[in-house]
């Protein structure tokens, strides 16, 4: 039950190329006010110009071919928070999915606005509710990717996000936000962000900048100043070569109980080379400063910038604004477990004093808790303002730190993506965490006890020893089936004979 667009006369609704979201909007009227019409399909290879908004109603699909773009026209001279795409109903939507195509925002075209001021979002939601966005090629614009305000359920997902104007993806106290699998670019501000939203889960992202000026800030920014921030879940993200910090968590503003900001866990993460931002100070892996119970598990942070956790609030944002970013109250705590620390060299801004594994600039009001970590060649050393009694100090025996293969060297098995190779070495990470840390999803003989790392608790994790009941055989782990092993022995039979005769 689909409306079709086209650009070649072979469509219900047809473009010439000007003012095309004319021809659009009349095909997304039709949909809303005929409910057998569930989708609106933008046909390629076709670039439909636009000078206004494309409005999209409740319970309606837009979706497009890999090769239609939708371009803001050159010098739009739109007024600010004027977005390409938006909903049809001031009052919100519900049920809307946005897929398969390309948003060009035209940036070059239309240098007359500055980026990250509200102009030319691509796509905006207030007041809604099950919001999808996914499978998008969103880049060269002004302001946000997908920004929605005031909205539940909201998923954004296998997109490829270059060189906006703001950030990604921005939630504005949303409840019940994802985005997972997104392949982004930072540019002026961040990558995903989430404002005095709650409910909020991000993973299997890789976030990186552009080394520019105009880079931005920090790849995931979680920010608090009124309403709940208490469930929020980071993890298995790989961050790089950010402009800003990798992960900035920050509350601020008028005092709050802890209640709401708390609890806020970042785990199984890999950060190299993040916070190459030469004019700021606040650059680092993960900056934090105003949540309480934070947890910081099984990540790697490979050749940060600054150091790799920090608990410290800028005195202003990268813009050079005169913000008050301190938080109001005291007993903010951060627990750091279970992670490998390696590598740490001096900020660029200010350097001395910085190239720590761990640092602590709000002693008087903030504590970092120090558990079973590894920290390696920090340039500065291990800590600032922290300890640590289980902490180890040594080298975690990368797979290849190199090619950022963060799996652990074992004798006894290591994945390498494709099959259990066996290594000359064990790294000491190995059964090395918390012993109260959970360890159930490290595959058998995994010695009772999870890895140090990003690994840890994942069934990528390395082996202790070698595996019961398993063969080895050149270096690699073979399952027992039985076809497997007679293959083996035939083998074994062949090699021997050859030997003997």
């Amino acid at each position: 039950m689909t409306v079709y667009v086209a650009a070649d006369g072979r469509g219900n609704f047809n473009c010439d190329g000007s003012d095309d979201q004319v021809e659009i909007n009349q095909a997304l009227k039709y949909a809303a006010e005929n409910p057998q019409f569930s989708t609106v399909y933008l046909k390629g290879p076709s670039t439909y110009i636009i000078s206004d908004s494309i409005l999209i109603g409740s319970e309606t699909i837009l979706e497009g071919d890999p090769t239609t773009v939708i371009k803001l026209k050159d010098q739009a001279d739109w007024p600010k928070n004027k977005p390409l795409i938006t909903q049809m109903d001031s009052s919100g939507v519900d049920r809307v999915i946005i897929k398969g195509f390309e948003i060009n925002g035209n940036h070059d075209k239309n240098e007359d606005k500055m980026k990250g001021q509200g102009y030319y979002n691509m796509i905006s939601f207030l007041d809604s509710q099950n919001i999808d966005v996914h499978g998008m090629y969103l880049h060269d614009g002004h302001g946000d990717g997908l920004r929605v305000e005031r909205s539940s359920n909201i998923k954004f997902y296998n997109n490829k996000v270059y060189k906006l104007g703001h950030d990604g993806f921005y939630s504005i106290d949303c409840q019940n936000v994802e985005a997972w699998k997104n392949r982004i670019t930072c540019r002026t501000n961040g990558g995903l962000r989430v404002w005095n939203s709650n409910y909020v889960k991000f993973y299997d992202n890789v976030i990186d900048s552009f080394y520019h000026w105009s880079a931005g800030g920090s790849a995931i920014l979680i920010e608090k100043t009124t309403g709940v921030v208490n469930d929020v879940e980071v993890y298995n993200n790989t961050i790089h070569h950010t402009y800003g910090p990798g992960i900035w968590l920050i509350g601020y503003g008028a005092s709050y109980p802890q209640e709401e900001a708390q609890n806020v866990h970042i785990h199984n993460n890999i950060f190299y080379s993040t916070g190459t931002n030469p004019s700021i100070d606040w650059v680092g892996g993960i900056v934090t400063s105003g949540f309480y119970d934070t947890l910081i598990e099984n990540n790697v942070f490979d050749n940060v910038y600054h150091a790799a956790i920090i608990q410290m609030y800028p005195s202003s944002t990268s813009a050079g604004n005169s913000v008050d970013l301190s938080p109001q109250g005291t007993g903010f705590t951060t627990i750091v477990r279970n992670n490998i620390i390696v590598d740490t060299q001096n900020r660029t801004k200010d350097p001395d004093g910085t190239g720590y594994g761990v640092i602590n600039y709000l002693p008087s009001t903030h504590t970092i808790v120090m558990e079973n970590n590894c920290l390696y060649n920090n340039i500065a050393g291990d800590y600032m303002n922290a300890r640590s009694t289980s902490d180890i100090h040594v080298d975690p025996h990368f797979a290849n730190e190199k090619e950022h293969d963060y799996h652990l060297k074992s004798t006894g098995g290591r994945w390498n993506g494709k099959t259990w190779v066996k290594d000359p070495v064990s790294s000491p990470c190995i059964d090395a965490g918390h012993p109260d840390s959970d360890y159930s999803k490290e595959p058998g003989n995994n010695g009772g006890r999870i890895n140090i790392g990003r690994y840890g608790n994942t069934e990528c994790a390395s082996i202790s020893g070698n595996i019961p009941g398993y063969v080895v055989w050149w270096n690699q782990i073979f399952s027992p089936e039985w076809k497997t092993f007679r293959l083996l022995l035939r083998i074994f039979s062949l090699f021997c004979f050859n030997v003997l005769y």
